[in-house]
């Protein structure tokens, strides 16, 4: 969907959390005038922000000091100590040298630990914290903020570096991502709020960028730049933005009012499992998954979400049906290697949202067509897009190797509750949907017509089964222009929610 797009099972042990009961106090947000829920949340949820982990009072046997006192300090002490050096920030205020791109360079093996109220301050004269290209780099109990990255770059490992561990760390009031990722990073029980474009941008411009863990993190409030109304169809924010990332655990995260979409796989990514988080108050869906393949979505509470972006869709007269849980151009592809072979939503809460799930493909939208706003990607099953040309884009296997395809997506077992007097929805605000554009060009298209519509919706294997809904629910199949209630949308020709049950608001 924007216009930069910038590979299997995890080795990480799950880490322990402390999950405390969720309240409303942490807003995280921006200042404009969001609508605010009235219901405290029930679930648990990790509440980094408010409760940091405290580092290590006393520096560790063989670390080395760094005294606050000294601008550059940190800076300096990494220089001229060897690899594998454990340093640890005493109390207070970091700072760099006052250049712009004066910044930490970790050599391999680092370890920087900070002390109870140990801050690294960017003064928003630093662009970057740390970067370079070590590898295996940790970083504990820091907070980092006041850096001012460039549009898509970021502040935390800022040249994408590989086996970095971040934890229990705070990284706010950035411009920019606040962390970027590399292969094998793991990104756990951090507070990433605030920051001016992304909480964290997971791209690797030379990639491959896999195995990326991201668990028990409080993610809430990012985008402060609004970079979609600044730059519209940027495509270009998220609390976390996913690139070209293959094998990724997401779980245990609480996203939350993040301006804009929560969670955004974007472009090539595949082998996700995004599992028992917290998506809820963002302003956009709380995911996305999009020309991408193979996932698995479950046991999340999602709730609260899409209520600005989605009302502001429905207030322009827009009738496509934009999801809180969107699938764009995404399914199961067996010939990509994962731990699945499909996508699969299920066991999963959605309450009060804007609209539900929507399984969409755009028509227009393949390798070498000029409406993919891919910028020039083709699927991972075809390495050079330029083969997707007539005439031999038109047959096997070509004609349908060539399309990001929504195919192989069951969402079962799932809970969708709507109530319209919490959610105010004005229009269009109760939908789930799969359906395609009527293909228009160019000329030479083999995808004209309803040719895409009649696949997604009849021919690719897409299922709802075993739901359960609350409230006064409405599909949309084909195109947007076919609305449904339960009885047709059970019914032929479309035959789904097979085994679903379907009650009134209030009746259980």
């Amino acid at each position: 969907m924007g216009t930069k797009w910038r590979h299997r099972a995890l080795p990480a042990a799950p880490l322990t959390l402390v999950l405390l009961a969720a309240a409303t106090g942490c807003d995280g947000g921006t200042p404009d005038a969001r609508p605010k829920p009235t219901a405290t949340p029930s679930a648990s949820v990790a509440r980094v922000c408010d409760k940091p982990g405290a580092g290590p009072a006393k520096a560790p046997a063989g670390a080395v000091t760094v005294d606050p006192a000294v601008a550059g300090d940190l800076a300096a002490k990494t220089r001229s100590n060897p690899p594998n050096t454990t340093f640890w920030l005493r109390p207070g205020k970091h700072r760099l040298a006052p250049d712009r791109y004066a910044q930490v360079v970790p050599k391999e093996g680092n370890t920087y630990l900070g002390a109870p109220g140990a801050v690294l301050d960017g003064h928003r004269t630093n662009q970057y914290a740390f970067g370079g290209t070590a590898r295996d780099v940790t970083i504990r109990h820091l907070t980092v903020r006041g850096f001012v990255a460039p549009h898509d770059e970021g502040v935390v490992n800022h040249d994408s570096a590989d086996g970095w561990v971040i934890e229990h760390s705070t990284i706010r009031d950035n411009s920019g991502a606040g962390l970027m990722a590399g292969a094998r990073q793991q990104v756990r029980a951090n507070c990433l709020r605030d920051n001016g474009q992304y909480g964290m941008n997971a791209y690797k411009a030379d990639g491959p960028l896999e195995d990326l863990v991201v668990e028990g993190n409080e993610i809430t409030g990012n985008n402060t730049g609004d970079w979609e109304r600044r730059r519209p169809g940027c495509g270009c924010t998220g609390g976390v933005k996913f690139w070209a990332v293959d094998g990724a655990d997401v779980r245990g995260n609480w996203v939350h009012d993040n301006r804009g979409t929560g969670l955004w796989a974007d472009t090539n990514n595949n082998d996700f499992r995004i599992e028992g988080n917290v998506l809820e108050e963002n302003d956009g869906a709380a995911l996305i998954y999009e020309t991408s393949y193979n996932a698995v979505v479950r046991d999340n509470t999602i709730r609260r979400n899409n209520w600005v972006e989605g009302r502001r869709y429905a207030d322009r007269g827009d009738t496509f049906p934009f999801a809180t849980v969107y699938i764009s151009e995404s399914g199961g592809e067996p010939r990509v290697r994962a731990r699945t072979d499909r996508i699969e939503i299920h066991r999963n809460v959605l309450e009060d949202n804007w609209s539900g799930i929507t399984l969409w493909e755009n028509a227009d939208r393949f390798c070498n067509s000029p409406a993919n706003t891919s910028s020039g990607d083709c699927t991972l099953l075809v390495k050079d897009k330029d083969r997707c040309a007539q005439p031999a884009i038109a047959t096997a296997p070509l004609y349908a190797d060539c399309r990001w395809r929504t195919q192989r997506v069951d969402i079962h077992d799932n809970r969708f509750v709507l109530d319209k007097s919490v959610v105010d929805c004005t229009a269009m605000c109760d939908r789930m949907a799969v359906l395609a554009n009527y293909g228009t060009y160019p000329d030479w298209s083999p995808y004209q017509g309803e040719r895409v519509s009649e696949a997604i919706t009849r021919e690719q294997h897409n299922r709802w089964h075993d739901n359960t809904y609350v409230g006064p629910w409405k599909f949309t199949a084909h195109d947007p222009s076919r609305v449904l209630d339960a009885v047709q949308w059970q019914g032929p020709p479309y035959r789904q929610d097979a085994g679903s049950a379907f009650r009134a608001q209030g009746g259980g």
